[in-house]
């Protein structure tokens, strides 16, 4: 064993021993408050002289509370935490850190600084001023492995693995095996571990209140770094970023803190909760430092770290399940575009995008991906490798992953992996890491099973097998045993494994495994085994197993023996005593008896001789947990789960006292005393508390016979009892009996901390305690002290987990050397003990030899099956048993009586019968009962229908097993075999077992790595492209002839305005069409001489057929090298890949699948015949039967034998079958079993069974069709019957007649046989001719299944090149799309710059024709045309349109400047007249003003025309800039693309090269094989070459067909020669023409127009379409006025009429206003006449008046009102554009406004 600092010496340690130890979390009950106040004090002074230099820490040594409630104790649980953490903290200080502690923290630590690892880690405890040494015990070997811990497995180099055991890190080298170890600092345990990606840090993140991070150096192991106050009491995991600079840790319950560390500078960066449930993991984007992923309980979390206006701070979306079911993720992985991908405890992945589950992944048929959780997710080499629980490891495509989408509602894609591994059986993978090996693809692999594997991931044909490099315990090591003679132990666990080790050795030696767990062990003493060689295991289903273990090197040894092993077991006696698990084993001290104690509440005694013999069982009140034999009787002591003892008044009274005395100092006593005696006066004391649920019973051990010492748990820890056996009384029942200890030791810090198990040393001078907490606790005690008064002094030690890791045996060696602890954390520790002898320097474990005879030895029956029955269950069993056996036997005479009244009874009916029928009783006589045989039919049906019942499950699940094994066998086959056997030979033809076609044929793979297009294909396709463009803009432009005014309306005749107006457009039109279509003629000419002078080849031209032809030669001729010449180049269209492959072999299938299927057919078709010609001869055969019947025997032919139809011709009707078939069928097993034949009779019965039925069937079938021909032979012979009773003597007319008859029938009779031969041959020949057919087709489908191996063996080989050569497909695909990107730009490029020279030339064209048209304009005898020119050529400065929008107030004068001259003003001469000064804002006099305004609008056409060419020649020149660099790339980039389609062709090269080792099978025969040496075929072909008959030839007439080719060519290059030359003489002789037709032109022109003109602009001369559109217009507009005026005057006659018409209707109103005036008056005047006569109104009836002056009234009002509405209506009238409104309502009393004037 190895640790660092081993370099201090024993002094120091013993020095710092007795420094101030770690204190007590909490006091013993009965611990004064003043001993509080004095250790705090302590407390304070300790810490003040202890200050480190990396800040002081605090840990406590218990942080482990129970957590749940204690009644009667004095304080809670929260309350206990708060004051551990307040008065519990302890700082370890190293002397040389205690200067400035707090200002080194803010200073930048050094990178040179190292904390001290010996005054860092925790030190053993011993109690101060105790001669107690520090190396009492020294840890030498770890056995054990945490293998359920997450992330225990971490990598340090190639042959350096570590991994977390309790209290310590074990630094494991796998070639030496050798361990180093490092201790905790807190002594709580670790938490988690991790790896610096460089490999040269590790982290060891701690448990404990507020622990630490502690990050060492590797390989010098020394601290590096503290990080401190990350989290509560553990951490969960920590993970560096791809950097190393950033460390991320997560803490576990209750904060669950997540931060950020800079961990150089030991200083947090950002810190918050990472979620209020478990976490697992957190990890850094590989890809992104900022991005963060926390995953666990139920959750999966996306960090990322923002800059926000407070600062950086760490920002969490919660990922959101949706539709699918909350899961607790384990296993994850973040993708390089961001996404995560993370398991599921189902097994299938989830692909997390934006915080949601984009898409859920499974395999095909929605199985899922893996069989369990998901563990792990690794990308690996592009590659996505998932560790699932199952034990497989499954890599999968990582584009398939990263692409992946859901396509519809489910959710769910199906993708299949690449490739898997199947670890082993029961593997439980956890987690998995790489390891570093150069040119290998090893992992190392965690297994929860217990294991550590190493795989090879390569998946290649030299992948090798899993390798399982350590074994160890799975979960808590439940016992523990050690050999009384050597170095050896015993261990087993609920992991159903029994292993032996050589702890002095560090060697494990050998396992055992078995169907169910152990739970009890115990080495058989030397009394019984005498060599120390055995040991007897309890199980957990109550078994109990004899093991022996011995030597195997010392057996015989036989020849062809595997590798030998140092140790080896075997099963010597197996029993089974109990029914629940065995929790205890127990010899007596003479070895004479075995005591086995369980849970079933029972202990079980066997008798010790050769074998163990049962003696009886006892009964116990609880489960037993230990057995301890008593040290002078068989009487023995049972502990199980009791109630707690009760604690004794005197110490209750003691720590009264000291309470007291505490609080008030002197007076307490008085005080105490005063109240014990009130107390004894006035009322007794309480009861003392005793808890509800008695406390568990931990373990004992005798202190002298009858006397036990013992631990308990719960309220009752932290104390050892002294008991005493009671009295033997048989009347008093043990659970009530209520005996309490009479002594007690109280022990420091255990009471939440109780003790568990108890060994002691040879001398009894040392008692070992193993913890709860998985601490040691070693107390010095004097030798024969039963009574333990001096438990004073002890040694203290953390070794396993504290917070699982509960001490479940500890035992010392046979000579008290070695100290072995086994815990529930899986652990097994090795300690040496402390002694001032030496130990020798290399001990190892003898290994027992083995008994003579072992090897010959029967192996005894093992008992695997849980629920066998027990000893006690047996003997029952069988006294059952015996109990029925009587039962049956009087069942059976009962039916012996019953057996012969039935007898009796069945004479008694013979007799009846016997008797004359009148005197014979009736059957229903003779029922005692009618009632009864209607009741036993009703039960008997019930029966039947309990039994149908009862058996329909079992029906149901075969009729299911039946149909899968119908899909898995029957389903997939499409014809099965068919054999035809021919009738007169024994010649037979058989079909094929077609298979439904494979997954090759049904589906093509697409492949990433299409042919891309050659350079050449491309610059093809551009030419095309180009010429159609060409072709395309070369069209005629057709010009639309619409008319240029539109149509006038149809049916109104044209005036003559119109008429003129028509007139003058047509003549403008037909004029300018003219002149387009001269134009569009000179167009089209100009385009023809352009396209002929494109088409004319340059002098280096050649021909693109010809370039193609070369090209193809080049390629597909000359000297081909073999494709194994190591400087073979594939062809484009040679190169394959695994796609491609694939259709190949689907393909190959395919055919072989038609013609397999053809042929079958055929056959099919020939069974139908022979079945056909069967039923025909049967037919043949019954006629010629009913014909011999007629003639005499001595005429009879043989009659042939109908052919049958054998079973294996009709393989469809094995499967049917009826109850008869089903009964023979049985009856036949039946008849197997006796003769003990049963493998063939099975196979004979199920054949022949079913068989029979179709043979017999077809025969049914057969003979049915033949019904008519048999009632017609069966009534010829009734009619031979006839005759024989009626015998005449014929007639000569009948015997002519019969002698006929007899001629025909001999005929037909022979007709017939010679029929059925002929059926029977012609049926053989066909036969034989298919028969024929088919076995060239085996042969074909032969060589097609040896070309398939080939192909499947081209396609593997493929696939494991496919990755890497998609990889530089892609490379030179992207090359090439940007090579042709960029070529597309230059050429773009080019075509912009041409267009801009265009424009150029287009803009100093209209210059040209400026200056042209003003010189035109000006004359030539202007006297001012120098003027007006400079005033056109002045060069000034213009403001720009911007600054002109913007100064728009501002004067536009504009000064002189010096800008750039115009293309015609350098040409031009100018005299000294640009030195002038003039003034060209005023026109002189005499000047024509309209020529100088011209002259100044020019001048603005003109800078115009110059801004717009320097902007033009900006943009070319930055078009040529451009095209420069684009030029620069281009070659950069084809530069790479050579290389890469280099790297292509070596790596198609190589590819070609392994596909060239594959051995291809071509059969041939003697005369195939030309190549001869000496006129023998030599024994080496490997220089051959393999033709096939169709290519040899093919290349023979290919010689011929090239020498003819070459003279062809010869004579055709002659050819050419000559051509050329007559080429070039007849060009020269046309050049002398043209240049004799160009003179005779040019003198036509200059006599007929005086001088050179330009044709192309008197042709395209037409009329000024302004001045004719002006003339248009103005008549149009003439045309337009004139209708208008016309429209004004109709209105006006229109309004004129109206206004008559209203005149007259007004007259009319006021004439009848006049008469109602008239009538008004007359009606004022009588109303007059009758006031006056008033009086004489009372002489008449009063009434009638009344209403008469009413009526009048009302008379008089309406009149009023209709004349006002007269004089309205009448003003209205009089009033322009009145309304004549009726006098619907009364009008009001106001004026009315007029409507309008």
């Amino acid at each position: 064993m190895k640790e660092p600092g081993d370099q201090d010496s024993y002094g120091e340690r013993l020095d710092r021993s007795k420094s101030p130890g770690k204190r007590s979390l909490s006091s013993l009950k009965s611990a004064s408050r003043s001993a509080v106040r004095e250790g705090n004090k302590a407390l304070e002074d300790a810490t003040d002289e202890t200050l480190t230099e990396g800040g002081g820490e605090s840990y406590l040594e218990d942080d482990d509370y129970s957590m749940e409630h204690l009644e009667g104790s004095s304080s809670s649980f929260q309350d206990d935490y708060v004051e551990t953490i307040r008065e519990s903290q302890y700082l370890e200080a190293p002397a040389s850190a205690s200067e400035g502690a707090e200002e080194e923290v803010k200073k930048k630590i050094s990178e040179n600084f190292f904390y001290d690892y010996m005054e860092l880690v925790l030190m053993p405890f011993v109690t101060p001023d105790s001669n107690i040494p520090l190396d009492l015990l020294t840890l030498v070997h770890s056995f054990g492995y945490d293998c359920k811990k997450r992330a225990n497995l971490q990598l340090l180099d190639s042959n350096t693995v570590m991994y977390i055991a309790g209290n310590q890190l074990i630094l494991l080298n796998l070639k030496t095996k050798e361990q180093i170890y490092l201790r905790s600092s807190s002594g709580r345990g670790i938490g988690v571990i991790g790896v610096h990606p460089d490999k040269t840090y590790f982290t060891v993140a701690e448990k404990g209140v507020f622990p630490k991070i502690i990050i060492y150096e590797y390989p010098s192991l020394r601290p590096y770094r503290i990080l401190q106050d990350g989290t509560e009491l553990a951490y969960a995991y920590v993970d560096f970023n791809y950097d190393g600079t950033l460390l991320a840790s997560v803490g576990s319950n209750p904060d669950h803190t997540l931060i950020i560390w800079n961990w150089k500078e030991e200083q947090p960066i950002l810190k918050t909760k990472a979620f209020s449930q478990e976490v697992f993991k957190v990890t850094f984007n590989p890809e992104d430092d900022e991005q963060l992923t926390t995953a666990g309980s139920g959750h999966i979390k996306f960090w990322e770290i923002a800059l926000t206006f407070t600062g950086l701070k760490l920002q969490g979306s919660l990922g959101r399940f949706g539709k699918t079911a909350t899961t607790d993720i384990e296993g994850y992985m973040e993708l390089p575009d961001g996404k995560v991908l993370s398991g599921s405890e189902w097994g299938n992945m989830l692909l997390w995008e934006g915080g949601l589950i984009k898409v859920e992944l499974c395999r095909g048929a929605r199985k899922s991906c893996h069989q369990g959780p998901i563990n792990q997710i690794v990308l690996d080499e592009g590659e996505v490798i998932t560790i699932g629980a199952d034990g497989c490891i499954r890599i999968w495509d990582f584009e398939t992953v990263d692409t992946a989408d859901s396509i519809d509602e489910t959710g769910l894609l199906e993708i299949e992996p690449i490739n898997e591994l199947q670890v082993g059986k029961n593997v439980k993978l956890f987690s998995m890491i790489k390891m570093n090996e150069i040119g290998s693809n090893f992992w190392l692999a965690q297994d929860a099973s217990g294991a550590i594997w190493k795989l090879d991931l390569s998946f290649s044909n030299i992948t090798q097998d899993p390798d399982c490099l350590f074994s160890f315990h799975s979960g808590a090591i439940e016992a523990l045993a050690v050999s009384p003679l050597t170095y050896l132990m015993a261990t087993t666990a609920l992991d159903c494994s029994v292993r032996i080790y050589d702890f002095a050795s560090k060697t494990p030696l050998a396992q055992m495994k078995f169907k169910q767990g152990g739970t009890a062990l115990a080495w058989v003493p030397r009394l019984v085994s005498y060599n120390g060689a055995q040991i007897i295991v309890g199980f957990e289903d109550g078994v109990v197993r004899v093991l022996e273990l011995y030597d195997p090197k010392r057996l015989t040894v036989f020849a062809g023996r595997k590798k030998v092993s140092d140790a080896d077991i075997s099963l010597k006696q197996v029993f089974k005593p109990h029914t629940a698990r065995v929790t205890a084993l127990a010899y007596e001290r003479d070895g004479e008896i075995l005591a086995t104690g369980s849970e079933d509440q029972t202990v079980f005694f066997f008798e010790v001789e050769k074998d163990y013999k049962p003696i009886g069982y006892i009964t116990t009140p609880g489960p037993v947990c230990q057995l301890i034999w008593s040290p002078n009787s068989h009487r023995f002591i049972e502990i199980e789960k009791r109630k707690r003892l009760k604690e004794l008044k005197e110490k209750q009274k003691e720590e009264r006292r000291k309470q007291l005395a505490a609080e008030m100092g002197g007076n307490g006593e008085k005080e105490f005393h005063a109240e014990e005696e009130e107390v004894e006066a006035e009322e007794p004391l309480p009861e003392i508390f005793i808890p509800s649920t008695p406390c568990h019973i931990l373990c004992g051990f005798y202190s002298e016979p009858g006397k036990f010492w013992v631990s308990l748990g719960g309220y009752d820890a932290g104390f050892l009892y002294h008991c005493e056996f009671p009295p033997y009384d048989k009347n008093s029942a043990i659970t009530e009996m209520k005996n309490e200890p009479f002594d007690f030791r109280s022990l420091e810090d255990t009471e939440d901390n109780p003790i568990q198990a108890i060994t002691f040393s040879i001398h009894q001078d040392l008692m070992f305690c193993g913890m709860q907490d998985g601490a040691i606790r070693v107390y010095i005690l004097s030798q024969n002290n039963p009574s333990l008064m001096n438990m004073v002094d002890y040694w203290h030690f953390n070794i396993h987990d504290n917070n699982y890791g509960c001490v479940k045996g500890i035992s010392t060696s046979f000579d008290d050397r070695f100290l072995v602890t086994t815990g529930a954390d899986s652990n097994i520790f090795v300690f040496t003990i402390f002694s001032e002898f030496e130990l020798k320097k290399s001990i190892k474990a003898k290994v027992p030899s083995p008994r003579f005879g072992i090897e010959a030895e029967p192996i005894p029956e093992d008992i695997e099956d849980p629920k066998s029955y027990s000893i006690e269950n047996a003997r029952r069993k069988r006294e059952h048993d015996k109990l029925m056996k009587e039962v049956e036997e009087i069942k059976a005479g009962k039916r012996e009586k019953l057996k012969a009244l039935r007898n009796e009874f069945w004479k008694l009916i013979e007799m009846n019968q016997e008797l004359p029928k009148h005197m014979q009783f009736k059957r229903t006589d003779f029922d005692v009962d009618s009632k009864i045989r209607a009741e036993i039919a009703r039960k008997t049906a019930f029966k039947i229908h309990q039994v149908e019942k009862e058996l329909a499950w079992e029906k149901e699940k075969h009729e299911l097993g039946l149909m899968k094994l119908q899909n898995r066998f029957r389903e997939s086959l499409e014809n099965d075999i068919i054999v035809v056997r021919a009738i007169q030979s024994d010649h037979k033809i058989s079909s094929y077992r077609l298979v439904k076609p494979s997954k090759y044929s049904k589906f093509k793979r697409i492949s990433l790595t299409e042919r891309r297009t050659s350079k050449l294909e491309r610059s093809e396709k551009e030419g095309a492209g180009r010429k159609d463009s060409q072709k395309d803009t070369g069209g005629s432009i057709s010009v639309p002839e619409e008319s240029i005014i539109e149509e006038g309306k149809k049916f109104r005749p044209k005036t003559l305005s119109e008429i003129m107006v028509e007139n003058q457009i047509e003549k403008t039109r037909k004029l300018i069409l003219k002149a387009e279509r001269a134009q569009l003629k000179i167009q089209q000419r100009k385009k023809e001489w352009e396209e002929l002078y494109k088409s004319k080849p340059q002098d280096d031209f050649e021909d693109p057929r010809d370039v193609q032809a070369i090209k193809e030669a080049q390629l597909y001729m000359g000297d081909f090298n073999l494709k194994t010449a190591p400087d073979y180049k594939i062809p484009e269209h040679m190169r394959v890949n695994a796609a491609k492959k694939e259709e190949e072999l689907g393909h190959l299938d395919s055919m072989a699948h038609s013609k397999k299927k053809n042929m079958n057919k055929c056959i099919i078709s020939l069974r139908d015949l022979k079945v056909a010609v069967i039923e025909e001869i049967q037919c043949l055969v019954q006629e010629l039967k009913t014909i011999q019947a007629t003639l005499h025997i001595s005429k009879h032919i043989p009659i042939p034998e109908v052919p049958q139809i054998y079973p294996e011709e009709v393989p469809e009707k094995r499967f049917q079958y009826d109850e008869e078939i089903l009964l023979n069928f049985k009856q036949q097993q039946i008849q197997d079993e006796k003769s003990h034949q049963l493998e063939q009779g099975e196979s004979a019965g199920s054949a022949g069974g079913f068989l029979k039925l179709s043979s017999r069937k077809d025969g049914d079938l057969t003979t049915d069709s033949l019904s008519k021909s048999s009632k017609a032979s069966a009534s010829s012979a009734d009619t031979a019957k006839l005759s024989e009773f009626e015998k005449v003597d014929p007639i000569d007319v009948e015997l002519e007649i019969m002698k006929r008859d007899e001629i025909k029938h001999l005929y037909m009779q022979q007709y017939l046989t010679n029929r059925i031969k002929e059926l029977i041959v012609t049926f053989d020949a066909e036969l034989r001719l298919l028969r024929h057919q088919k076995l060239k087709l085996d042969t074909q489908m032969k060589l097609s299944d040896l070309h398939h191996v080939t192909l499947f063996q081209e396609m593997l080989l493929l696939k494991n090149f496919e990755k890497q050569e998609n990889i530089l497909q892609e490379r030179v695909n992207s090359l090439d799309k940007e090579e042709q990107d960029m070529q597309w730009k230059i050429s773009e490029t080019l075509k912009e710059m041409e267009e801009k020279k265009n424009e150029i030339a287009k803009f100093q064209d209209q210059e040209k024709a400026l200056y042209a048209g003003f010189q035109a304009a000006i004359g030539e005898n202007n006297k001012f045309a120098n003027f007006l020119m400079k005033v056109l050529k002045k060069r000034i400065k213009r403001v720009k349109k911007k600054e002109v929008e913007g100064d728009a107030d501002e004067d536009e004068d504009s000064d002189e400047s010096s800008e750039e001259e115009s293309s015609l003003e350098s040409g031009e001469d100018e005299s000294g007249s640009d030195d002038e000064v003039f003034d060209d804002s005023i026109c002189p006099t005499n000047c024509d003003v309209g020529l100088f305004e011209m002259a100044l609008q020019l001048r603005e056409k003109r800078l115009d025309i110059e801004e717009a060419l320097v902007e033009e020649k900006k943009s070319i020149e930055n078009l040529r800039k451009e095209h420069d660099a684009l030029s620069k790339k281009v070659k950069i980039v084809a530069t790479n693309l050579n290389a890469a389609e280099e790297a292509l062709e070596a790596y198609q090269r190589e590819k070609q090269q392994r596909l060239n080792e594959l051995m291809i099978v071509i059969p041939l025969k003697l005369h195939q094989i030309e190549h001869v040496v000496f006129g023998e075929i030599p024994s080496d072909l490997s220089g051959t070459l393999v033709f096939s008959n169709q290519s040899l030839s093919r290349l023979q007439e290919r010689i011929t067909q090239l020498h003819e080719e070459n003279a062809k060519q010869q004579k055709l290059n002659k050819e050419c020669r000559e051509r050329r030359k007559q080429l070039i003489r007849e060009k020269r002789e046309m050049a002398k023409t043209i240049s004799k037709m160009e003179e005779t032109v040019r003198q036509l022109m200059i006599s007929k127009f005086g001088r050179v003109i330009d044709l192309e602009a008197l042709q395209t001369l037409s009329v000024n379409t302004t001045l004719e559109e002006l003339k248009i217009r103005k008549i149009r507009k003439e045309l337009l006025n004139a209708k208008e005026m016309k429209m004004w005057e109709e209105k006006i006659a229109q309004v004129r009429w109206e206004l008559m018409m209203k005149t007259k209707e007004h007259t009319k109103k006021l004439h009848q206003m006049n008469d109602l005036c008239i009538d008004k008056k007359k009606l004022d005047s009588r109303l007059n006449t009758l006031q006056n006569q008033q009086g004489n109104a009372f002489q008449g009836p009063r009434k009638a008046d009344i209403v008469a002056k009413e009526k009048v009234t009302e008379l008089i009002q309406l009149q009023a009102e209709r004349i006002l509405a007269l004089k309205e209506e009448i003003a209205l009238l009089r009033k322009k554009g009145g309304l004549i409104l009726p006098p619907i309502q009364p009008p009001q009393e106001k004026e009315m406004n007029p409507m309008g004037l």
